[in-house]
């Protein structure tokens, strides 16, 4: 498997990481635990180095079976957790203020068998807590030795660039890597995160890279399942049979599909190397409930699709043109109007160079 720099990092990750979500969690929704230990096994043996779990995954049995799966081979992983969800019944038991953050960090590193965590997100904003508060936190952490890297999740734009530019201006650990939600069928993040990436050499880390299920061809319009994780997903949640069963999910998995025959891959395959294309995007996350579906993905790390095939899925899966993008776009363009000073480069030429991408290590 290939391996990229984690964000502004020296730390290699490979381009698809193992979700460990599902571990532990009950009902046919789940993994049980000796199947996720596993597949665990399988991922690192695919040459899988990145493994992703949060404190709140299965009531912290997800931590802990991940724990257990690494007895022995700690030092091949990059392993990512996170904290800030409710872990209790108690008033201070959720948020990212201090005594929540450090009691959260100190019990994941219990669970998960390990005296340090290599990636540590900040799995929300907390609109309670100062960014100060959490910040000083995180950095004690890291000076400890706890906590190698810090990441965020699910903060907006401008909260992630406020956490970027105040640890920096403070001296503080500086998050590397987001965590978002991010496939052909939920392209949201790119109008403000696509550049903010790039800019500040934030690592982007996908997660739900196949639409909740949806872009491995398995579900047809007309046709929702009556059991399964899409059949019991609230219509609330992301990833919900009302809001993805629509005109424009069928299109881009025709799309998919066609693509995925010319190449002789799955449809899952070619939805994951859409995004293993993408600048911005480090490593995704693989949410694989089982080892078929795993081996199916882990087939992705093969698949380069063509530029042209890239465009012909930017095309079909992109979103309304809205403002002030469509604008930016229209008139704020100045390279071709103005000629460069001397001397002077323009942003296309003094954009940050790719994520590094090398072969596996031996």
């Amino acid at each position: 498997m290939r391996m990229r720099t984690l964000g502004r990092s020296g730390l290699l990750v490979g381009e698809l990481s193992l979700g460990a979500m599902v571990f532990g969690e009950e009902g046919k929704r789940g993994t049980p635990e000796k199947v996720a230990l596993s597949m665990i096994r399988q991922f690192l043996d695919a040459g899988g180095n990145f493994i992703d779990t949060a404190d709140v995954y299965a009531g912290g049995r997800s931590e802990a079976i991940v724990g257990k799966a690494l007895r022995g081979r700690r030092a091949e992983v990059v392993l990512a957790t996170k904290v800030r969800g409710r872990t209790g019944q108690g008033a201070n038991d959720v948020g990212l203020s201090r005594r929540h953050l450090l009691e959260g960090v100190h019990a994941s590193l219990e669970r998960l068998g390990t005296d340090w965590i290599d990636v540590l997100y900040l799995h929300l904003w907390d609109p309670l807590t100062p960014l100060e508060e959490t910040l000083t936190a995180v950095d004690d952490l890291v000076r400890q030795g706890a906590v190698r890297y810090l990441g965020i999740s699910n903060f907006t734009a401008w909260q992630a660039a406020k956490t970027i530019v105040l640890a920096r201006e403070r001296g503080w650990a500086v998050p590397l890597a987001g965590q978002y939600q991010y496939s052909l069928l939920t392209r949201d993040i790119e109008d403000e995160f696509e550049g903010l990436c790039l800019s500040e050499g934030l690592a982007l880390v996908p997660w739900g890279p196949l639409g909740g299920g949806f872009l491995t061809g398995k579900y047809r319009p007309g046709e929702r399942p009556g059991e399964g994780r899409v059949a019991t997903t609230p219509d609330r949640d992301e990833e919900a049979w009302s809001r993805r069963a629509v005109p424009r999910t069928w299109r881009v998995l025709e799309k998919v599909e066609a693509i995925a025959s010319e190449t002789g891959a799955s449809a899952s395959q070619v939805a994951l190397a859409w995004l293993r294309a993408k600048r911005s995007v480090a490593s995704v996350i693989l949410g694989a409930r089982t080892p078929e579906q795993l081996a199916d993905n882990l087939g992705a790390a093969d698949l380069d699709l063509t530029p042209g095939q890239v465009a012909r899925l930017d095309g079909v899966s992109a979103l309304p043109e809205r403002y002030p993008y469509r604008m930016q776009a229209e008139y704020g363009a100045r390279d071709d109007a103005v000629p460069a000073p001397a001397g002077v480069a323009r942003s296309a030429e003094s954009a940050p160079e790719e994520p590094s991408r090398l072969e596996a290590l031996p």
